[in-house]
């Protein structure tokens, strides 16, 4: 008898394999992440929500411009006219929203079953977090620029009536603008990292809101291991990266820009590290 030898089947499952290029895990990517009901409700929603309460800070202070105090009107430019253009409401709801949406990328996964056809479809479990993880990148970063250009352009266009609006090529208003921007795919990469390591989507989102909401709210700068925490979290960093001009206030412990830079680095990079150890090592 002529021996039955396995090659055929070894081929068939290179074939495959050598089928679901990278290219393919994209726009398979892609394709997950707009079935979700949730995602074009949470961009859309998000968009309108951030730039109206820039905007409506800024028609608040054209209206009372006038009343303010001669001192007010001395730092108004360029430290109050910034903080209208990226307020911290804003900034709390384009965190929120961008960090859902990265952990839902993995959790909605999970919820469904649908990671098992995923992994058996391309056991390369590393290739499925790297594709994740650059179209969540790419779909927050336009995301997060689009809400950071419209809300300076905005907010600054309306001040303009008093005067007081500031160009984007002022010193620090670009730097601003960008870290503005690069703070949605930071907190989406964040939220991925914690939806893989969490699998729940509540508890994901509530790790979400404590890590890059509440924490920050709780803890000051006023000793130095608080304020080295605070400018440790992607909160403390975009607040020092979107400060423009001199605080009048004296800080006791001030945060570096350099810093917050590395701290906008680190924190997705730890997430992305996270979500490829658990999703490679743990069982489904």
């Amino acid at each position: 008898m002529t021996p039955i030898h396995p090659a055929p089947l070894r081929k068939a499952a290179v074939s495959t394999a050598a089928r679901a290029r990278f290219p393919d895990l994209l726009a398979a990517e892609w394709i997950k992440l707009w079935s979700l009901r949730s995602t074009p409700w949470a961009f859309g929603v998000g968009v309108l929500v951030v730039i109206g309460i820039n905007v409506n800070a800024a028609v608040a202070d054209y209206d009372n411009y006038p009343n303010y105090p001669q001192g007010t009107k001395d730092l108004f430019v360029p430290i109050w006219a910034m903080r209208d253009a990226f307020t911290l409401g804003a900034g709390m709801v384009l965190m929120l929203a961008a960090g859902s949406i990265g952990a839902l990328t993995v959790v909605s996964e999970y919820s469904t079953g649908q990671i098992r056809t995923t992994f058996a479809a391309v056991p390369a479990r590393r290739s499925v977090v790297a594709a994740k993880t650059a179209v969540v990148t790419a779909i927050t970063l336009v995301y997060g620029a689009v809400v950071a250009t419209a809300s300076f352009g905005v907010t600054q266009a309306v001040l303009s009536g008093r005067h007081v609006g500031l160009p984007l090529d002022y010193p620090g208003a670009l730097r601003a603008t960008a870290a503005s921007a690069l703070l949605a795919p930071v907190c989406a990469l964040v939220g991925m990292g914690l939806g893989a390591l969490i699998r729940h989507t509540a508890t994901s989102i509530v790790t979400i809101t404590g890590v890059l909401l509440l924490l920050p709210s709780l803890i000051n700068d006023r000793d130095a291991w608080s304020a080295a925490l605070l400018h440790a979290l992607p909160r403390g960093a975009w607040d020092r990266l979107t400060e423009v001009g001199d605080s009048p206030v004296p800080v006791l412990y001030p945060a570096t820009l350099t810093g917050a830079w590395i701290v906008y680095a680190a924190w997705p990079l730890a997430a992305v590290a996270i979500a490829t150890v658990v999703v490679h090592r743990r069982d489904l």
